[in-house]
């Protein structure tokens, strides 16, 4: 499938969106709501329409601390959905999307640009029972918890998807669940689809009144990755060019005293990485309460989480960096998304002032520090940022601050922010030292 064609399907796409939004135009000043009330209303909410486009100009200095070059661009994604409920027990569902950025010039990297392709196509069975057997599968955007180790991060131009299966049995105080899920691979010269090599099995369960009121998540995934898959070390001739890694956690949340809220989630984690042999761990504990200043609401959250790194890099017999699968980290290690959740101490704060019921102001502080001193600092993709090999370049990664606003009207969203960070000795150190800044304004609107 060449790239022409595959953009060349935009234009389908829009013509129908404009073709079922236009006859309604003169009727409202937001045609959308009127047509998806209509095609819903027409055929007995069987049929529902979504829609959404969103618009971000951003500018980003200092990128992987002056490693590669600034970018100024503007990032653009559509998406137009449809969900078909011919009867109580069966969902038909479907999503393409449209991603651009047409400022950042004809060699826009994969994870900014996607032209028009299909990001769900999903069957479900007994959608709305709350009791008893269902089951999803096909191509899904998929959350699981807070998404630390399975989520799809929205913020970016594309967005993760799954092509998946996953069967569930549901009671009134316990969902158990078992899954398979594949993330989807961006092609830009023919249509997307998953590398089977690269996968998470097992089970993800649920139980939202453990305690009085306190939810527990309690799950064992498997990851499997092959050489097909992604995974670079090892060799096939001694069978050591694979990847496999058991998790083994779980999450605790609910409400403490004098309305205080917590989260604390821990993971093990054993397996192989190529020929080393895999021990590691992660967790994470948050606090949050919501105040009342001047009639206006302030929510306070602290957050701290840690991830185990290799103490010797260089011994390919043992491993400790903990892997974080396919997280979505948007938010929770900083606005900018500089880091992952691998070898790392992050210390984490947010202030979030509703102004109005629709307007609502956002502080956001973060400082980091290596968790071992010879393993390196990751991305939020889970590569390698930089690596100090003696363990010479000290241990405090830096800090950031961020300020951003959103304000909503309808079915429209428009925001800004600005985000700075302040190199640490290691960032000093093991790369050009620039501090990256990020200023961006965006505008949605959804259906």
């Amino acid at each position: 499938m060449s790239l022409r064609l595959k953009g060349a399907l935009v234009v389908p796409v829009f013509a129908l969106s404009v073709s079922l939004l236009a006859p309604l135009s003169a009727q409202s000043w937001d045609p959308g709501t009127r047509a998806t009330t209509a095609i819903s209303s027409a055929t007995n909410e069987k049929l529902k329409l979504t829609f959404e486009q969103r618009g971000r100009y951003e500018d980003r200095t200092g990128t992987t601390f002056g490693k590669d070059v600034d970018v100024f661009t503007g990032l653009f994604r559509t998406r137009l959905g449809l969900a078909y409920t011919p009867v109580k027990w069966l969902k038909l569902s479907g999503m393409v999307q449209d991603s651009r950025a047409p400022w950042y010039g004809a060699n826009a990297p994969s994870n900014m640009r996607d032209p028009a392709d299909l990001h769900e196509a999903y069957i479900e069975l007994f959608p709305s029972y709350k009791k008893g057997f269902g089951m999803t599968a096909g191509r899904m955007m998929l959350n699981y918890g807070e998404g630390r180790l399975i989520g799809t991060p929205q913020w970016g131009n594309l967005s993760r998807t799954y092509d998946h299966a996953r069967a569930y049995w549901r009671a009134p105080k316990a969902q158990l669940e078992v899954l398979v899920v594949s993330p989807v691979k961006v092609r830009l010269d023919e249509f997307n689809r998953p590398v089977l090599g690269d996968r998470i099995w097992g089970t993800y369960d649920v139980f939202p009144n453990f305690y009085k009121k306190n939810l527990l998540e309690a799950y064992f995934l498997r990851r499997d990755q092959n050489r097909p898959g992604g995974f670079t070390a090892g060799s096939s001739k001694d069978g050591t060019d694979k990847l496999g890694i058991n998790t083994l956690g779980f999450r605790l949340a609910g409400p403490l005293s004098l309305g205080v809220k917590y989260s604390l989630e821990a993971a093990l984690q054993k397996g192989k990485v190529g020929p080393a042999d895999l021990s590691a761990s992660a967790w994470l504990a948050s606090l949050s309460r919501r105040w009342t200043v001047a009639r206006k609401t302030l929510d306070l959250s602290a957050e701290y989480k840690y991830a185990s790194g290799t103490e010797n890099p260089a011994d390919t017999r043992h491993s400790s960096t903990f892997d974080q699968l396919y997280g979505s980290y948007h938010d929770k290690f900083g606005h900018q998304d500089l880091f992952g959740w691998r070898n790392i101490h992050n210390a984490r704060s947010l202030a979030t002032l509703g102004v109005t019921k629709n307007f609502a102001i956002n502080f956001l502080y973060d400082n980091y520090w290596l968790a071992n001193l010879k393993d390196a600092i990751y991305n939020g993709s889970g590569k390698l940022i930089a690596r100090s090999a003696t363990g010479t370049a000290g241990r405090h990664v830096g800090q950031e601050a961020d300020c951003y606003g959103t304000y909503k009207y309808g079915h429209f969203t428009f925001g800004a922010g600005y985000g700075r960070f302040f190199s640490g000795q290691f960032i000093e150190k093991t790369t050009p030292g620039i501090g990256p800044t990020y200023l961006y304004v965006f505008h949605t609107y959804s259906l």
